[in-house]
């Protein structure tokens, strides 16, 4: 049996100069703890003396107990005191940062849990890291669909989401900035796509409202966003959508365009179209009453029932084209006219002014 050849005393000098290793700033270094005060953690260094992790981390280290071992980044390598200042929180802090640069090579999705929220969007620590989710990288599930002015309600809607746990992509990330960048977006792209795929124009969808706008309404379907427009609500005039609907409620809708990465959708598509049965009561020729609606430059529009809106045209009117229809007409007026033309293939009425009798 072969033995070992004894340690030489070059050997045994070599080893203890290893282990008495003068340590310096910026090394990270692992010791273990020795004891927890208040104001003070203590870590065992062996060779290399005793380090001192200071009162501002205890909070950091709350979670440490004496014989746990550390990993530590060394601040000052030699107080009067003898300790060495340590950083815990910049270690974790360094290691976080190898991390972040793995997740954002491989484009791996992870969970994050943001700790605060600003109208920009959420802040996110990850290993030790803070970084930014901004409001325009989060889903269509969680975007705060609000009027631009309502700066208030989404901060509120924001708010809401801390505390949550987020599925999310690394976007981007520069150490020497201190700037890390999350999506939500980028975390769900890739099952968005085979959910597109499975859509078509015709389809009949269900999704829960996110918002209510001047414009029209906010739709989820299955983590895709959608909007109907003001105009896709109902068949009758919509001058309010949120008469409408509610943030929270699940609506039907039926999808009339498939953009990039959103859906055009129709509610009043879903319904039978009273127009096409209220028409039938009008007859070229015929007089009839409604109510003015509308007043333009061009002329005036007549609600003749809840489904059918007319419009007198200013050659209707007499005086040639200096006539003003704010003259002739009175918002919200009801007026006797009569009708000119039934045009159903566009939807259009022509009305002119009743003769006196």
């Amino acid at each position: 049996m072969a033995t070992k050849a004894p340690m030489t005393m070059d050997d045994l000098l070599a080893t203890q100069d290893e282990s008495a290793k003068q340590i310096t700033a910026g090394d990270i270094i692992t010791g273990t703890v020795l004891s927890l005060k208040k104001h003070e953690v203590l870590i065992d260094l062996g060779a290399q003396g005793v380090g001192y992790v200071p009162r501002r981390e205890v909070g950091f280290s709350r979670a440490l107990k004496e014989g746990d071992e550390v990993t530590a980044s060394v601040v000052d390598s030699e107080l009067d005191s003898g300790y060495s200042l340590l950083s815990l929180r910049k270690a974790a802090k360094d290691r976080g940062w190898e991390e972040v640069a793995v997740k954002l090579e491989s484009s791996e999705i992870i969970e994050v849990t943001p700790y605060d929220a600003n109208r920009g969007g959420l802040l996110v620590e990850y290993e030790g890291v803070r970084g930014f989710l901004p409001v325009s990288q989060l889903s269509a599930e969680h975007y705060p669909r609000v009027g631009s002015s309502d700066k208030d309600e989404i901060l509120q809607r924001l708010n809401a989401l801390v505390g949550q746990v987020l599925k999310v992509r690394i976007l981007d990330s520069d150490r020497k900035a201190n700037k890390l960048i999350f999506s939500e977006k980028e975390a769900i792209k890739d099952g968005l796509a085979t959910r597109f795929a499975s859509l078509k124009v015709g389809d009949t969808v269900s999704g829960v409202v996110t918002g209510v706008v001047d414009f029209g309404v906010f739709v989820n379907v299955d983590g895709i966003e959608g909007l109907v427009h003001i105009s896709e609500i109902s068949w009758e005039r919509v001058n309010n959508p949120s008469d409408y609907v509610k943030v929270g409620q699940t609506i039907d809708a039926k999808i009339i365009s498939i953009d990039k990465d959103r859906l055009s959708l129709s509610m009043k598509q879903l319904q039978e179209d009273p127009w096409l049965s209220e028409i039938e009561k009008f007859t070229a020729g015929t007089d009839v009453e409604g109510t003015v609606t509308r007043i333009t430059p061009f002329g005036a529009f007549v609600q003749l029932s809840a489904a059918v809106e007319a419009l007198v045209h200013i050659s209707e009117l007499g005086g040639g084209s200096d006539v003003d229809p704010e003259k002739v007409f009175t918002l919200n007026e009801r007026k006797d006219f009569v009708v000119l033309e039934v045009d159903k293939e566009n939807r259009k009425i022509s009305l002119g002014l009743a003769k006196k009798k």
